[in-house]
């Protein structure tokens, strides 16, 4: 049905109308009290935080969903847990409670104003210790924006950003064809992989490099993650078969059983002094013909974002060693 121009002003009107009262009704102790209770996921624990009784916060919060229409919270044992509705409002109260927070230092002269926000979705399986080196250079600069990290699967975070939720997604694939979503791939660069080992597993290897892995104990990534497919090609075709004790979606999980002498682990060759440094593990080799690329994913062809553009450069010529193109 084709509504007339007089009904169809009527509704945008009323459409209006019904924002401007829900706005109005908005009280903004209520989010600040419903806020508390978000991030401590109780409301006996945010009440010792801002110092107010519980029935005070109890009724706020009550208030507060009476004039959103929404239930905010659901109860998991002891403890509340957001709603869907609630997860939608904790995100826009976490940003307005702290810009008030910026304001505040703004005027207190320690900071120019407020700070730009950099949403950074990051594949699961990436190793943490290379994210770190490709996000340092945003960090520590007076100008430098809040870095927000957000980690999950890659389909989901592709999704994310189609959505504008996220700046950039570090992956270490480009979006398969079957996904409907658009974004372009920055190829960030490339690096052999290195195996690790605890010294306790690395003393009782036999033979040279790759044949000691052979019946060896074998962290590996998710099955049919990118890293997965791609070690188990390489064994099948040196005619190796480590004996796999364990399949991790979170990199740090992954070497932490490596630390404790779990097994063996594989890592990008350029963090391999970091990886020795922080796990206390030693290289036991290097699969030169394995390339681990690493990706930035973002909406535009050409970013137009002075951190990300500073981002993808550092990060291609501090770690990887040199400028490589962009890839679609």
């Amino acid at each position: 049905m084709v509504l007339s121009r007089r009904m169809a002003g009527f509704v945008s009107v009323s459409r209006k109308k019904w924002y401007t009262d829900r706005m109005e009704s908005l009280n903004y102790h209520h989010l600040y009290y419903f806020w508390h209770v978000g991030r401590e996921s109780s409301v006996a624990r945010a009440c010792e935080r801002i110092g107010v009784s519980q029935p005070t916060i109890s009724s706020q919060i009550s208030l507060l969903e009476q004039s959103l229409g929404e239930k905010l919270f659901v109860r998991s044992g002891r403890n509340l847990v957001l709603s869907d509705a609630g997860k939608l409002v904790f995100g826009y109260a976490d940003q307005i409670f702290n810009t008030g927070r910026e304001m505040q230092l703004a005027l207190r002269g320690r900071v120019a104003g407020p700070r730009e926000r950099l949403v950074v979705g990051i594949v699961d399986i990436l190793p943490k210790t290379l994210v770190g080196k490709i996000l340092s250079p945003l960090l520590g600069q007076p100008d430098s924006p809040l870095l927000v990290c957000q980690e999950d699967k890659p389909d989901r975070l592709v999704a994310e950003l189609a959505q504008h939720n996220l700046d950039l997604v570090l992956t270490d694939a480009l979006p398969g064809h079957g996904v409907k979503a658009r974004a372009h791939g920055h190829l960030l660069g490339e690096s052999a992989i290195s195996f690790f080992a605890s010294p306790k597993i690395a003393d009782h290897l036999k033979g040279p490099f790759p044949d000691c892995l052979d019946g060896a104990p074998m962290l590996m990534p998710v099955r049919n993650s990118t890293m997965w497919r791609t070690l188990d090609d390489w064994f099948e075709s040196i005619k190796v078969v480590p004996r796999v004790v364990g399949e991790f979606a979170d990199s740090a999980l992954m070497k932490a059983f490596g630390q404790k002498g779990v097994g063996i682990f594989p890592a990008p060759q350029v963090v391999e002094s970091d990886v020795t440094d922080q796990f206390g593990v030693r290289s036991v080799g290097t699969a030169p013909r394995i390339r681990d690329r690493i990706y930035c994913l973002t909406i535009n062809r050409t970013p137009k974002d002075a951190a990300i553009l500073k981002l993808i450069e550092s990060a291609r010529t501090r770690i990887f060693g040199q400028p490589v193109p962009q890839t679609d």
